[in-house]
């Protein structure tokens, strides 16, 4: 597939970034499909260690879903363009390394729905999040009103999505909703470092890790616990599991076979 609005940079750390920055990096059918698919390039390519999404400019990291578009599409349109969206949103869950969002301006909407399905958030001091499609007369159909509650808590989702109100990161820092707020200039040096920290630990224990935590959010209580059971049990019998112990008590430090 020939990449139009999107860049993929390849590497151990890669970088996705949306570039539609004319349109504030709107999400349309076209974008989520690319986005498709470079996610299924690094789900097979065991060399990604980690993955950084952004947006391209210094407006926005994603300013939401296309309007352009969704005002001309029909009722099946809008259900097929929301379950795009989800097989996209639950495409970055389940990759099996960390990814990191980048978020160097507005992420409304879709953007804040991408960014929740990432396993990071860092914020640009310029940074702003909200649910405003209830002023455009629809609500979140990227899974934000699954994922926002889990993030930031009931009372204050509900007020996002039914208000439309956007936060500004040090407000969403203090939400929890993002983990880092730093200067714009500092915005991809800081996601880098946190990647490059990321890289240095065992992949497959970060698989299992992320796998877990997955869990936490589809799973009842009972089973996720026994889930992460499973989960460390699997630990166990890795090689790295070996030779972080044995380095440990080494006073070395480890050579990952990430296996």
């Amino acid at each position: 597939m020939e990449l139009t609005d999107v860049l993929f940079e390849k590497a151990p750390i890669s970088t996705l970034t949306i570039n539609r920055p004319t349109a504030l990096n709107a999400l349309n059918r076209s974008v989520l499909e690319q986005i498709a698919h470079v996610l299924r390039d690094a789900r097979h390519d065991s060399s990604v260690r980690v993955l950084i999404v952004t947006g391209a400019g210094d407006r926005a990291f994603v300013a939401g879903a296309d309007i352009a578009a969704m005002a001309k599409m029909s009722a099946v349109d809008g259900l097929e363009f929301s379950r795009l969206g989800h097989r996209v949103m639950q495409s970055f869950e389940d990759l099996p390394i960390p990814v990191i969002a980048a978020v160097n301006g507005f992420a409304l909407g879709g953007g804040l729905e991408l960014a929740m399905a990432c396993d990071l958030i860092i914020a640009s001091e310029k940074a702003r999040f909200g649910q405003p499609e209830i002023n455009l007369g629809l609500i979140p159909g990227f899974g934000g009103t699954q994922r926002l509650p889990h993030r930031i808590g009931q009372a204050k989702a509900r007020e996002l999505i039914m208000t439309g109100d956007m936060l500004d990161a040090k407000t969403a820092l203090g939400l929890g909703l993002v983990g880092q707020m730093v200067a714009p200039e500092q915005l991809m040096d800081t996601a880098r470092k946190l990647a490059e920290k990321l890289a240095s630990k065992s992949a497959f224990a970060l698989r299992q890790a992320k796998t877990a935590l997955r869990a936490s959010f589809t799973m009842e209580e009972d089973a996720g616990l026994r889930f992460e059971q499973e989960s460390f049990g699997l630990t166990f019998a890795s090689a790295d599991r070996i030779e972080g112990t044995t380095a440990f008590i080494e006073k070395r430090q480890p050579v990952w076979q990430h296996k």
